[in-house]
């Protein structure tokens, strides 16, 4: 029997099994709406992982780790299945996919530098960020419409620059620290606390 508190990995669990089955279903070029479906069904286990873990208090750092290394898998296989399903809209957003490449780069890198692993922040940007990817996922896989890619690029590059601007503010690593102004809150605290 499923213990409730085991609920939130069972969850991230799901977000990994997802992943190279989307990949698998663009492997010939085309999806099914089964990518689709899956790819919702990822996204609500992230969004529900995470709420019921607070609520049970299992919300550790190494679980709130897990949950980005699972989301990170899931959005590298959609990355490569556009690749592969629809590798005009890679070579049109090219410019501005570099950019929010070249981004989350540079946040990880400075994370790994400073802290020895990467950032797990889960910022109410990063959450809007997930909204607008999944809807930009949506249009593309559901509909064939790639304008609202526009909008999770922005999204990229803005939870992007609030989160390096976190990491070079905190003095050491946490996770779950919801916007810079939490993160102002908290180095305040820990410099006060060591003072």
């Amino acid at each position: 029997m499923i213990a409730p508190k085991d609920i939130p990995q069972i969850l991230i669990g799901i977000r990994f099994a997802i992943a190279p089955l989307l990949l698998l279903d663009a492997l010939d070029h085309q999806t099914t709406w089964g990518f689709v479906v899956g790819y919702v069904i990822a996204i609500l286990s992230d969004i529900f992982d995470g709420i019921i873990a607070r609520r049970l208090g299992v919300s550790t750092a190494k679980l709130r780790q897990l949950d980005s290394w699972a989301d990170i898998c899931l959005f590298v296989s959609v990355a490569i299945s556009t690749w592969l399903v629809y590798p005009k809209v890679i070579v049109d957003f090219r410019v501005p996919l570099l950019l929010a490449i070249a981004a989350q780069f540079t946040l990880f890198t400075i994370n790994l530098i400073k802290f020895g692993k990467l950032p797990s922040f889960h910022t109410y940007t990063a959450k809007i960020w997930g909204l607008t990817l999944l809807i930009a996922t949506v249009c593309l896989f559901g509909f064939g419409y790639a304008s609202t890619l526009w909008l999770a690029i922005a999204f990229c590059l803005v939870n992007s620059i609030e989160e390096i601007v976190m990491t070079l503010l905190l003095p050491s690593w946490h996770c779950d620290v919801l916007s810079i102004f939490h993160a102002l809150d908290l180095r305040k605290k820990l410099i006060n606390s060591s003072n």
